[in-house]
């Protein structure tokens, strides 16, 4: 059985990440552990009743276990994901304030160097069907096919349509190589049988025209590849980086880190 964590303070935004863990987990079949850390032993009582409270109108509906511990959060979350194989992580922020802290300090290290992907949420409910439409945004570097095969699992469960945005080059190289990486995601998701459409922008600005293209097409999801140490964006603008998951939209955000795995192997469904 799959399993998915969803990190718990007892707060809106975190009923929101499990509302979407729990949407996702009936499709796939999956177990959901929600995780609340506390400071000290004497908390778990206190704690484990609070979480049973967020959780009553999820029972009986797919399999939801509470789990209250003392540690960090930050430092518990990759752990916890370890021991319980997890392969999604959901985890609900607070906009650009709450996100300033989970990117701080010990929450930027679970997020970049954690082996399990991550939806982040913002705002707003799952609807039933799931991830109807999801944002690619496509870059040149060869470990983003990683980012395409999980994609590729999203939609296959969801049937979502898939929209791919890159960006316009000006340099002939650059040109031929954004070239053979749209021809190689419309391959890929072809083969699947996942609906793709592909538009190219120009670069200046990129970060706010993924949103926007998100905006138009309606789409739940933005799947985006941290391919730098302590960043979480790649290619895109360094200098705007909380831009997308603080998006005004609200739509959730898919982290992936690069893993030592072949871009044919799941690295979210294996």
């Amino acid at each position: 059985m799959k399993t998915f964590i969803v990190p718990h303070d007892f707060s809106p935004v975190a009923d929101l990440a499990l509302q979407h863990a729990v949407t996702t987990a009936s499709t796939m079949e999956a177990k959901i552990y929600v995780l609340h850390v506390v400071p000290k032993q004497k908390d778990i009582a206190a704690a484990q009743k609070e979480l049973k409270k967020h959780l009553v109108k999820y029972e009986g509906n797919t399999e939801v276990e509470p789990y209250v511990r003392v540690g960090s959060i930050f430092e518990d979350i990759g752990e916890f994901a370890a021991e319980h194989h997890a392969e999604l992580i959901f985890m609900g922020t607070h906009g650009t304030r709450g996100w300033q802290h989970v990117t701080g300090s010990y929450a930027l290290k679970v997020v970049t160097s954690s082996k399990v992907p991550l939806i982040i949420v913002q705002k707003g409910e799952l609807q039933p069907t799931g991830y109807d439409d999801i944002v690619v945004p496509l870059d040149l570097e060869k470990e983003s096919k990683q980012k395409l095969t999980i994609v590729a699992d999203l939609a296959m469960y969801f049937k979502s349509r898939v929209h791919v945005i890159t960006t316009e080059e000006t340099d002939e190289f650059l040109r031929h190589k954004t070239e053979a990486n749209i021809q190689f995601a419309q391959k890929f998701f072809s083969e699947r049988k996942i609906e793709i459409t592909v538009k190219s922008v120009s670069s200046s600005g990129f970060d706010e025209e993924v949103v926007k293209h998100a905006i138009e097409t309606k789409s739940d999801l933005i799947a985006i590849m941290n391919l730098h140490k302590n960043s979480l964006f790649g290619t895109l603008t360094s200098g705007h980086e909380p831009y997308i998951i603080n998006n005004e939209a609200g739509i959730s955000t898919l982290i992936v880190n690069p893993m030592d795995s072949p871009y044919g192997t799941s690295v979210l469904f294996s």
